[in-house]
């Protein structure tokens, strides 16, 4: 019986719709995630807010390692995660749904893979297709039965953060064939990679990046446009969890 995990970023908290039948603080070698855990049509679905329930950990101090090997040790075999993203294109609005496909990264401090020590047995992952080709066919099923536009697919570039991109950055990650940019999605992804767990992201565009619009890109602003878009994401989510389940 397979196990899902959802991972929700910015704005998305908790499963709606679903009750929560345990809660619990997974530790590990790399620290402590926690996690909720329902059942959805006889499967556990396990669910971790990436910033935690209050968004109090920044991009950067994500414990990427300690929250992926706590999916892991749990048995899950997909996991379906959620993002806030700035858009790099005008035609690529505020409110839109963007299915990842591959990634660009620019992060510099954070600790990308387990294989952080001198071991025999580490492995080189091929990340050619970095998202889960399986998922993404899943949910684009889903999308497309609940009718609910999502961008087939979308190069992400992520950068570290916490604070938001420059207009010359925005113009150097848009010449590079970057799509939309975050903050979290590397190294989760070739974490999950690593652990021979299936991986994939909807991204919701909040904002224009900078020096696209007028105006600055406020931390309000990403909240309010993804708030406007969590009731789609959350009817997708749970529609996607159907097509998953129901085989």
């Amino acid at each position: 019986m397979a196990k899902i995990g959802i991972i929700g970023g910015s704005g998305f908290y908790k499963l709606e719709g679903l009750p929560v039948i345990q809660e619990e603080a997974v530790t590990n070698e790399y620290g402590t995630a926690r996690i909720s855990i329902a059942e959805y049509k006889g499967d556990e679905i396990v669910f971790m807010a990436r910033h935690g329930a209050s968004h109090s950990i920044p991009p950067h101090l994500v414990n990427y390692r300690a929250n992926l090997k706590a999916m892991k040790d749990l048995g899950v075999d997909y996991i379906m995660t959620t993002a806030a993203v700035g858009s790099l294109h005008m035609l690529l609005a505020p409110g839109e749904f963007v299915l990842l496909s591959q990634f660009i990264d620019f992060t510099r401090q954070r600790v990308g893979t387990f294989f952080n020590e001198v071991d025999p047995n580490f492995k080189h992952v091929d990340v050619t297709e970095p998202f889960s080709g399986f998922l993404r066919e899943k949910i684009l099923t889903a999308a497309k039965e609940r009718d609910i536009h999502i961008h087939p697919y979308g190069t992400y570039v992520c950068l570290e953060g916490p604070r938001f991109e420059t207009a010359a950055e925005i113009s150097m990650m848009r010449l590079l064939g970057g799509d939309v940019v975050g903050m979290t999605v590397v190294p989760e992804v070739v974490l999950a990679r690593e652990l021979d767990i299936d991986y994939a992201t909807v991204a919701v565009v909040t904002n224009y990046g900078a020096g696209m619009a007028p105006g600055k890109v406020s931390h309000e602003e990403v909240y309010e446009v993804f708030g406007q878009a969590k009731v789609r994401l959350q009817k997708l989510i749970m529609a996607a969890l159907d097509v998953i389940v129901d085989g």
